[in-house]
């Protein structure tokens, strides 16, 4: 199959990782098509008044020159320097994110790409304006979104408005004087938790876990003014400080080479269920938390208590059967805020032959290169798709510039150098 005109290299997504992205293969001559609304998901999946939980200096988008780091950005507009107390607020992350692509990358295109199938000169791809191309090779950047991970209990209310993900709301203020479950000992649950707190809601925190944990405050601004003897002890990376933190970070080429399963394992459990530094003081006290909580079931349920027929807003509820001290709790919605997990099965604009030839580790994962490229040549996974592969990293901004230019090396190279 040919297509009527094709292109090198096709991005599909321009958020933190899609933007890296093509501003390196720029870098390396190779002109990418870039498709997709700028911080689409961060301005749209993310609720409005949360704040980053990586440091500024670790929540940069990675050019190839490095001269558009947030810092930058902060000095363009005139914002003062900031050190690692600074947590960043989404709007300026956005902001800046926007700047980085008017910058970096002006040729995004706003457009979806709703089909991509294989052709006799690489791929065939679909938007939704209706235009159809081709491309040489395809980068996957889309973010978070498909990925969504709702328990299965409560799956059947999510149609009935009842219950939700995280990621199905910017702003959590429509919640304002009703009751939500929020399941989930994460940063998003514990955020999320309080903004619906300070937005007039009645949240209730159920988490599995024994005891919340949150993170410590940066010891200094600059982790250059650390005294040596804490920075041997606990060296810096953009992950945090520790020896551990630091082998992810600066060994991240080196993850992909440990067994699945030990990789499984270590990004379930690397950089665990835990809340900002910043997020303690606002969080305790203020509603009612329910650790050590594990969810069974949940029901729908109307005032007298019996099942009804309505949606969130009307008459119906949620009645959560727990495995703990409180054994059932009543709330007018649930969210979800229990994290994502990686199934290519679940990226609908991909034919189902290629999503049936892609090669998966650990269930849904694309198994990838050291180039970042899956099972099937000139196909190209970033961001959190190849945390399986590359480890925790992969699940921040900091990750940007390692697989900006591994992936814009592998391109450029062509098929024979992405191995």
């Amino acid at each position: 199959m040919t297509t009527p005109h094709t292109v090198p290299v096709a991005v599909v997504g321009a958020g933190p990782y899609g933007l890296s992205v093509a501003a390196h293969l720029t870098g390396r001559d190779v002109p990418p098509r870039v498709l997709g609304v700028p911080m689409e998901s961060w301005r749209t999946r993310m609720p409005a008044g949360m704040f980053l939980k990586s440091t500024p200096r670790a929540s940069s988008i990675a050019d190839p020159v490095g001269r558009y780091r947030l810092a930058d950005f902060r000095a363009a507009a005139g914002l003062p320097p900031v050190g690692d107390r600074y947590a960043v607020p989404l709007d300026e992350f956005v902001r800046y994110g926007e700047w980085f692509q008017r910058a970096c990358v002006p040729g995004v295109e706003r457009a979806a790409v709703v089909g991509i199938e294989r052709a006799r000169d690489g791929f065939r791809l679909t938007l939704d304006t209706g235009e159809v191309f081709g491309a040489r090779a395809v980068v996957l950047a889309g973010g978070f979104p498909p990925y969504a991970r709702v328990p299965g209990v409560l799956r059947p209310l999510v149609g009935a408005g009842l219950a939700s993900h995280t990621a199905d709301h910017a702003d959590l203020a429509k919640f304002g004087g009703r009751r939500v479950a929020v399941v989930g000992a994460g940063q998003s649950a514990l955020e999320s938790a309080t903004l619906l707190h300070e937005a007039g809601a009645e949240p209730v925190l159920v988490a599995r876990t024994g005891e919340l944990r949150f993170g410590e405050p940066p010891d200094s601004e600059d982790p250059a003014d650390r005294p040596w003897p804490v920075r041997l002890a606990k060296p810096g990376s953009p992950l945090g400080p520790g020896w551990s933190f630091a082998a992810f970070s600066r060994a991240t080429g080196a993850f992909r080479v440990l067994p699945d399963a030990t990789r499984a394992r270590l990004v379930r459990t690397v950089l665990g269920p835990s809340g900002g530094w910043w997020l303690r003081e606002r969080l305790e006290g203020r509603f009612p938390v329910l650790t050590g909580h594990e969810l069974l079931t949940a029901g729908r349920t109307g005032r007298d208590g019996g099942p009804v027929g309505g949606s969130v807003g009307g008459d119906g509820g949620v009645r959560l059967g727990l495995r703990g001290t409180t054994a059932e709790l009543e709330v007018d919605h649930v969210l979800a805020a229990t994290g994502y997990r990686v199934d290519v099965g679940r990226l609908d604009y991909l034919s189902p032959e290629l999503r049936g030839t892609i090669e998966r580790r650990n269930g849904g994962a694309p198994r990838l290169s050291a180039g970042f490229e899956s099972s099937v040549p000139g196909l190209y996974f970033t961001g959190l798709s190849a945390a399986d592969t590359f480890g925790p990293l992969m699940r921040f901004v900091c990750g940007t510039g390692f697989a900006a230019r591994r992936i814009s090396r592998s391109v450029a190279a062509g098929p024979a150098g992405s191995r």
